[in-house]
């Protein structure tokens, strides 16, 4: 009988799995051939053991479908973070771990790396029968690794360097700001480690709309913020659906794009090969390896915020730098009377477009953009109402057009004379 562990080695492995079945969904089990059918079982009860209470299915002539089902209204914790609460580790790892925050288990304690090893060996590991043995090498690198994560700190005085606990801050008090912070924010999963540390007596928040998917992508946009905050170039694995492996580029990440509307993140980068800039949904990217910093950051990242005055969401077309081409977007409502509220919400939805009183009943929006199709889903709202529209990309205006035209013989309903 095969067994499995709820503990995790790769999360990147993890995450191809959740997001494949349950984030896009209704794929089952004889779709997936990247892996054998051991290791989805596997995959499968694994994450069931985490969301079993927020899992659904459904079954069709294909097979049995998987998807996540989650009612805001009932939860107010996010339950993918319980993924990157189960990273595995050695029976080696864990014992070193905790031996070394018991030597260390005050700030005022300080050893040097000699030190630390004579007691580990003399006081942790010599009454077993068969102890353990951590040799030097081993020590160093664990030191280093919580000196890089900032759990312990490393100073030098004349020839020894000494070890000892970097001073805790006192988060208590601040339940509610972590909890907000947790559920909202990006790599909202911090907050909740934090949380984890004190008792939650006091949960004031619930969310209609709780984009919750996105922390699968905490690991990946930490990584993106720290080669912004170091003005790194990076290389980044990004998948797509057009091509079956995933492919490599450099690029200089200069800002993430959280949309309001449906939760999803996109990376907006300057790719220095091409010299373009293009727009990545972060849940395809993966593997980021930093490299060297770029004197041109700053430079960068003040011509992305003068492209985003012309930019409608997150498509830039991969515009080069210092060439741009633009899009016109034109169309004409009719308000009747009493209707001032679609005037206010034009107004208010317009973005980096202008809204123009015409006469008493009918107002001109207009818009020059990077890419006129991203506005498609919001002029279709206005459909009813629209009298005049002129695109500049007759592709765009054209389909814009005949979907309205299949709409009319959907419905059956006698096509209007343009």
């Amino acid at each position: 009988m095969s067994s499995y562990s709820e503990l995790i080695k790769s999360f990147e492995k993890t995450r191809a799995y959740m997001r494949e079945f349950y984030v896009y969904g209704f794929k089952n089990r004889g779709e997936y051939q990247t892996k054998s059918s051991r290791s989805y079982d596997d995959e499968r009860r694994r994450i069931e053991s985490w969301l079993g209470d927020h899992m659904s299915f459904v079954r069709t002539r294909e097979g049995k479908n998987v998807f996540i089902s989650i009612d805001s209204r009932s939860i107010r914790h996010n339950p993918f973070f319980k993924a990157w609460k189960a990273k595995s580790f050695t029976d080696g790892d864990i014992t070193l771990h905790f031996i070394l925050f018991d030597i260390l288990h005050s700030v005022e304690d300080r050893y040097t790396l000699t030190e630390i090893i004579e007691l580990i060996d003399g006081k942790y590991l010599c009454g077993f029968e068969e102890p353990m043995e951590f040799d030097e090498s081993t020590v160093r690198k664990k030191l280093k690794e919580y000196c890089d994560i900032g759990v312990i700190d490393r100073v030098k005085e004349g020839k020894k360097v000494y070890y000892h606990r970097t001073e805790s801050p006192d988060i208590s008090g601040i339940d509610e700001v972590l909890h907000y912070y947790s559920e909202v924010a990006p790599c909202g999963v911090i907050g909740s480690f934090l949380l984890d540390k004190f008792e939650v007596k006091n949960e004031p928040f619930s969310f209609k709309h709780h984009y919750i998917t996105g922390t699968l992508d905490s690991g990946v946009l930490a990584s993106l913020f720290t080669a912004m905050r170091e003005k790194r170039v990076c290389t980044v694995s990004n998948l797509s659906r057009r091509r079956d492996l995933p492919r490599r580029n450099r690029i200089v990440p200069l800002r993430v794009f959280i949309s309001a509307q449906n939760g999803r993140q996109h990376l907006l980068a300057y790719l220095p090969d091409y010299n373009h800039f293009q727009s990545y949904r972060v849940d395809y990217l993966s593997n980021i390896k930093l490299e060297d910093v770029t004197p041109r950051f700053d430079e960068l990242r003040a011509e992305l915020d003068r492209m985003q005055k012309k930019m409608w969401g997150v498509s830039i077309k991969r515009n080069k730098l210092g060439a741009e081409h633009m899009e016109h977007v034109e169309f004409t409502v009719r308000v009747e009377d009493g209707e001032d509220y679609i005037v206010k919400r034009l107004q208010r939805e317009k973005r980096v477009g202008k809204v123009e009183r015409i006469d008493e009943h009918n107002y001109r929006f207009t818009a020059d953009v990077y890419d006129s199709s991203e506005m498609v889903p919001w002029i279709r709202t206005f459909i009813c109402r629209i009298t005049q529209m002129n695109f500049s990309n007759r592709t765009v205006e054209n389909k814009f057009k005949e979907d309205v035209r299949e709409m009319y013989r959907t419905y059956g309903i006698e096509e209007v004379e343009e």
